[in-house]
């Protein structure tokens, strides 16, 4: 299968870079899947987990909250407002996180949690 050059970056740090087979994100219009081939892209990054998938059959998962997607030549750039690769979440500091969110019903730390979250159980 075709490959299609990935660069996932956050504000303050090249979080992953690589090749991969699809990637999948959330973005404003919905849920996009990214091969090599597919047509140029630029969107908006909703909060949500980022799949990375290896020719290998590895996974790469990652909490993304906001920012920009673009695919052009087969290179595709995840450029976030924040981001942080599954494996290095911690899971019990996010759940209490959540707590807190929802207890101070603030939306969007909630949102951030249960995205942190979502990625830890995806990998």
């Amino acid at each position: 299968m075709a490959e299609l050059h990935v660069e996932l970056v956050a504000a303050d740090r090249k979080v992953w870079s690589g090749e991969a087979t699809i990637v999948i994100a959330r973005t404003a219009d919905g849920d996009i899947g990214i091969q090599a081939g597919h047509q140029p892209v630029l969107g908006v990054l909703e909060s949500g987990p980022v799949t990375i998938r290896q020719a290998d059959g590895s996974v790469v998962i990652a909490a993304v909250h906001g920012g920009f997607i673009s695919f052009a030549d087969n290179n595709l750039s995840l450029l976030a407002e924040i981001t942080e690769l599954a494996d290095e979440i911690d899971v019990a500091r996010a759940e209490r996180a959540l707590e807190r969110a929802e207890s101070a019903k603030d939306a969007s730390a909630e949102r951030r949690a249960q995205t942190r979250l979502m990625a830890t159980q995806r990998s």
